[in-house]
């Protein structure tokens, strides 16, 4: 089976994107690693509990950016029997991860910290290797976060978000301990463990907002502010009775969204389509990533009419009925209708449709409903024709003129045709009358003519008159009758 080239060109973008994120993700592993190994050795150098701490947090972040690279390419995998919503949700299980292990090593931090501040280990000799490797990380830091932070806006990608955090806090955090060495260097030795306390908050503060994200969406919260827009935009579409249903949940980088919607159960089908297409359009105009399916439920409206509600069931029933009659005998309804039925069938199956039919009116519009059916047999499609020879079109014009002017109201007897078919001859012609004519009267003289020209012409199986206001020009032949 041949892809359409809309669908190509999606796959495309998609695999594109998950390209990009990938290599985001392996850039972040190299930067981590490389500034991890710097720290832990200038640490270990130093016996900065300060520096120390920036080297576990690094270390970590380096087995965060390793599982990020990890969840990006297993989160892009395609939906599957066993998996019907994709594996987006193994990059909220990654930064899920990636908040215990900042929360753990926030807690060892501020430990170590407190320790020291409770039994000093001496003073150390502040080295300008270890300012340089601090200012070194903080430049990195900031360039990655930015680069990272970009990427995962562009791709909605919470492990990619993650990672921005984990080297944003990493920047801040080596702030401080640059501020700690220029006090320890100043003679204040107590201000390496205060700088380390400090990077234990920040820490705590970036697992406690990426785990809170994280979980909000593991636990299928729906983002802030999407449920009031999105009823916003459906509300306002024309033909919505009510919103019966409306859920959102994020997975990854796509916005799940599904409604539920009650429309008046005398809308066309093709109006149905059309107003579920908008609304999706619409939704994912808005939200870009969003996955939209809208189902829409046929109810009963309490300002329908009595004639919509009749068409609707005929309609419901596959049936066609027409010249619906509406009267009030006061508190009592009384309905008369024609119905058409196939004409070859049995007298007996028709008035069993017919029973149906009426008995549904009933059931619909309460029991003191009077309800008559007219039985005529339904118009034949789709026959071959051949025109009729000319001299017999002729003939018809002259009867059919000679009908209008027995009745005075009708003239201008033009577009004459005539075909013969294997159900009889139809006949279609045009004339005029006065441009205030009602249309009742008007209705009832072209049946009048069309009835004289059947009586004279027996082989006319059907005549169809269409009628125009006196003095506008001819019209083209594809108009209905009147």
């Amino acid at each position: 089976m041949s892809m359409s080239p809309d669908a190509v060109t999606v796959d495309r973008d998609a695999e594109a994107t998950a390209r990009r994120k990938r290599q985001a993700a392996f850039a972040s592993i190299l930067a981590s690693a490389g500034l991890t190994a710097a720290k832990l050795v200038v640490g270990v150098m130093t016996g900065s509990l300060g520096i120390l701490s920036e080297a576990l947090h690094s270390l970590l972040d380096v087995g965060a950016t390793i599982i990020t690279y990890i969840a990006v390419r297993l989160a892009d995998r395609p939906a599957d029997d066993d998996h019907h919503y994709g594996h987006a949700k193994i990059e909220s299980l990654a930064a899920l991860l990636q908040t215990g292990l900042l929360m753990g090593a926030g807690g060892w931090i501020f430990y170590e910290a407190v320790t020291r501040l409770i039994n000093p280990h001496g003073t150390f000799e502040v080295e300008p290797v270890a300012v340089a490797v601090i200012v070194v990380a903080i430049v990195v830091d900031f360039f990655r976060a930015r680069t990272l932070e970009k990427m995962a806006e562009e791709t909605s990608s919470q492990a990619l978000e993650a990672d921005a955090l984990h080297f944003s806090s990493d920047m801040w955090a080596s702030a401080v301990v640059l501020i700690g060495l220029g006090l320890v260097w100043l003679g204040y030795g107590w201000a390496d463990a205060v700088a380390a306390m400090v990077v234990a908050v920040f820490v705590f503060l970036a697992g406690w907002g990426l785990g809170k994200r994280t979980i909000d969406t593991l636990t299928d919260a729906a983002p802030l502010g999407t449920v009031e827009r999105v009823r916003s935009i459906v509300s306002r579409m024309p033909a919505v009775s009510a919103i019966d249903k409306l859920r959102v949940r994020p997975a990854g980088s796509i916005l799940f969204i599904e409604i539920g919607i009650s429309v008046p159960r005398t809308l066309p089908v093709g109006e149905l389509v059309a107003l579920k297409a908008a609304i999706e359009r619409e939704i994912e105009t808005a939200f870009p990533t969003a996955d939209v399916s809208v189902s829409a439920v046929p109810r009963a409206l309490d300002d329908e009419t009595v004639i919509e509600r009749v068409m609707t069931i005929a309609r419901d029933k596959r049936l066609a009925v027409h010249h619906i009659t509406v009267q009030r005998l006061g508190e009592r309804l009384c309905l008369s209708l024609d119905l058409e039925v196939d004409g070859r069938l049995p007298l007996e199956a028709a008035h069993a449709i017919a029973t149906d039919l009426e008995d549904e009116i009933v059931l619909d519009l309460g029991a003191d409903v009077e309800v008559d059916t007219h039985i005529e047999p339904m118009q034949v499609d789709d026959l071959n024709g051949v025109d009729c020879p000319e001299a017999d079109i002729a003939q018809m014009a002259r009867v059919l003129d000679g009908l209008a002017r027995q009745r005075g109201d009708v003239d201008e007897i033009h577009n004459v045709r005539a075909r013969r078919s294997a159900d009889g001859v139809i006949v279609n012609f045009h004339c005029r009358m006065a441009a205030a004519t009602p249309v009742d009267v008007a209705h009832l003289a072209i049946d009048d003519i069309e009835r004289g020209l059947r009586n004279l012409w027996p082989d006319a199986r059907r005549v169809v008159g269409h009628v125009e206001p006196a003095g506008m020009p001819h019209a083209p032949r594809r108009r209905a009758r009147t």
